[in-house]
């Protein structure tokens, strides 16, 4: 690891931080001397955790049943993929060679393994040889629940031997704490997950020695996640997830849990917000934050210690949330990762939200008849339909209007709130007042998403710049300072100033990023109008150049006309921008950041999208851009 990671993290960090971080620098010294190998972790008896599982699994619905056939299918052909990549396909009697846990699957280069310690192990860094990310996905191990669902809806003997091949090949490859798959507390969580998962479902059915592999295991995960815990400015989903891996494996194993148990409920409070939204300013983050939560309730209930109504409360304010989010927005980082998965699942969170509500037995939204989900946490009592009108989150900082215009379904996101959570707001996005539109449930004004993180270099900092979101930029600067991938040296703080209630809705917010560097606060007032949506953009204090920007999602087109920019869908207008004197410019693509618009639907993946950039001067009277909803049936003449 790199002295300058160290010096911009130091920038972030609270004295008892520094001294955590030194203490915990003397404990990697000693484990690296000391800690190696399996006979320093002999397995134990091994304990049923999800009791009902299997039963619940019996139950599922011939669409669930399909749908796990189907990923098993996938592994037991030789095939994986994730993140947006397809691995190479492997020989279905060699399915988990020792390479496989190290193969990076974009650049072919393999990742360091049991011949060197994961402490001595750069990931942060090592650009040569891809990012970690993908690396980790296939080391979490998040495909053999997935056959132990196949091998006991159908007795299928290819997905026994699938999860003992794998269990057999990931101990051999990776023995204690040596390579890539050691060196986050998050990843060794999420592998136990998935073992405890595939232990509850089938352990009976597996032979002595895949058992005794997997108690191995989890005693060696127990040992690490108790001895490397994410604190601090790193306490935010990860701390989760660890927190869940030795709270579920302490069940496994049949240890005291209950500090770990008060733990979980107090970060649950922490990081799912009152009123529902996640702390780390981010759908799906917050969605895997619940999910985990989610599965210690569910275990802890299980053990006759069910989580309190402050935890469940919160659990259950985060997806009444989800279920006026827009279906498909985004807002800062997305990496897709999950807890329970059958790979390639694109409605997250409402799956996450509706297994809320059908552990809870509470009415909520409906979901795939495929969703996994809910054959370990059950459906939501009855369906309720999307809400509708104008709701404001206060402390999550978001406002989100859903109605009518023209004829249309409008669903219109307008961000207020704070860059991220904790002091290096690592998973946040400098898209402070940005706003997002939907049209008919289909995108048209879109967050540009993650694209990539370790190794995305220079589109790392685009994809979470202000010049790539939907507001306000001056000379194509950010609101909020980078200083790494995962850290910012200063932050914009938004604040929503006012309110104004349907039907003539109205919201107003400004942030302070740029008062220190350019004199001038942006303001953003954002309101319903006859024609549709207008967005009043002024920069108080002083009057700068500035770029007001409208990323569309893939595959939308536009067509100027003076000042108005008119956006269609497959042929048909849907929206028209009526934006303010000055220039004006709609283009997709380009070789490096910010020469046009680009989307990342996907981690790994990126399209390009138009990007309509208006530039001109803002001062204290401020601009106007009218966003005019395009009926169906008039639209070529009101285009």
């Amino acid at each position: 690891m790199k002295l300058g990671w160290y010096l911009k993290r130091l920038r972030n960090m609270e004295p008892a931080e520094v001294l955590h971080r030194l203490k915990e620098h003397q404990r990697k010294i000693v484990s690296r001397r000391r800690d190696d190998g399996w006979h320093r972790y002999p397995t134990a008896p091994l304990h049923p955790v999800f009791l009902s599982l299997r039963d619940a699994l019996l139950a599922a619905s011939s669409e669930q049943r399909q749908g796990i056939a189907n990923a098993a299918e996938q592994t037991l052909q030789g095939r994986y993929s994730a993140l947006g990549r397809d691995w190479p396909k492997r020989d279905t009697e060699r399915l988990f060679p020792a390479d496989f846990w190290r193969l990076d699957p974009v650049t072919d280069k393999l990742w360091a393994g049991a011949e060197t310690h994961t402490f001595a192990v750069d990931y942060r860094q090592a650009g040569t040889f891809g990012d970690i990310k993908y690396v980790w996905e296939a080391n979490r191990l998040q495909v053999l629940p997935v056959q132990a669902a196949h091998l006991v809806l159908s007795g299928d003997a290819r997905a026994r031997r699938a999860i003992q091949t794998a269990v057999e090949s990931w101990h051999a490859a990776n023995p204690p704490f040596r390579g890539v798959a050691w060196a986050s507390g998050i990843e060794v969580a999420l592998r136990a997950i998935s073992l405890i998962i595939t232990l509850d479902l089938v352990g009976d059915e597996l032979d002595g020695e895949t058992l005794k592999q997997i108690g191995a295991i989890l005693v060696a995960s127990a040992y690490w996640l108790q001895r490397f815990p994410s604190r601090f400015s790193s306490a935010n989903n990860h701390l989760v997830a660890e927190l869940a891996g030795e709270f579920l494996i302490g069940l496994s194993l049949g240890r005291k849990v209950d500090h770990l148990r008060h733990a979980l409920i107090a970060e649950t409070t922490k990081q799912i917000l009152p009123d529902g939204l996640a702390a780390e300013q981010s759908p799906t983050y917050g969605a895997f934050t619940a999910e985990l939560i989610l599965l210690c309730a569910a275990a802890s209930q299980a053990a006759g210690t069910p989580f309190p109504a402050s935890a469940t409360q919160r659990l259950a304010a985060f997806a009444d949330a989800a279920a006026w989010l827009p279906r498909g927005v985004s807002y800062g980082d997305d990496d897709e990762g999950r807890a329970l998965t059958l790979g390639g699942e694109e409605d997250y969170v409402p799956s996450v939200a509706s297994a809320i509500h059908g552990f809870l037995q509470q009415p909520g939204l409906t979901t795939s008849p495929q969703d996994f989900r809910a054959i370990i946490f059950g459906r939501p009592s009855h369906a309720m339909p999307q809400p509708t009108g104008l709701k404001t989150f206060y402390q999550g900082g978001l406002s989100i209007w859903r109605g009518d215009i023209n004829g249309r379904l409008v669903e219109l996101t307008f961000d207020h709130g704070p860059l991220g959570y904790l002091s290096i707001a690592a998973h946040g996005h400098a898209d402070g007042l940005a706003i997002t539109l939907f049209v008919d449930g289909e995108p048209v004004l879109v967050d540009p998403g993650t694209y990539l993180y370790g190794s995305g270099g220079e589109w790392r900092d685009w994809f979470r710049s202000t010049p790539a979101h939907n507001t306000l930029n001056i000379e194509k600067t950010s609101q909020s300072v980078m200083s790494g991938k995962f850290n910012w040296s200063h932050k914009a703080a938004a604040n929503l100033t006012d309110a104004r209630p349907e039907p003539d809705w109205s919201l107003c917010a400004h942030h302070d990023g740029y008062k220190n560097r350019f004199g001038a606060v942006h303001q953003r007032r954002v309101e319903r109008c006859a024609e549709g949506i207008q967005v009043r953009d002024r920069l108080l204090g002083t009057a700068c150049n500035a770029e007001i920007v409208f990323q569309l999602a893939e595959g939308l087109t536009t067509h100027q006309t003076g000042n108005r920019m008119t956006v269609f869908r497959a042929g048909e207008p849907i929206v028209s921008l009526d934006l303010p004197d000055g220039a004006i410019e709609s283009r997709a693509g380009g070789d490096h950041p910010g020469e046009g618009g680009w989307v990342s639907q996907r981690f790994g993946e990126r399209q390009p999208a138009d990007r309509i950039a208006w530039r001109g001067k803002v001062d204290d009277a401020g601009v106007v851009s009218l966003i005019k909803i395009v009926a169906p049936d008039n639209g070529v003449n009101e285009a």
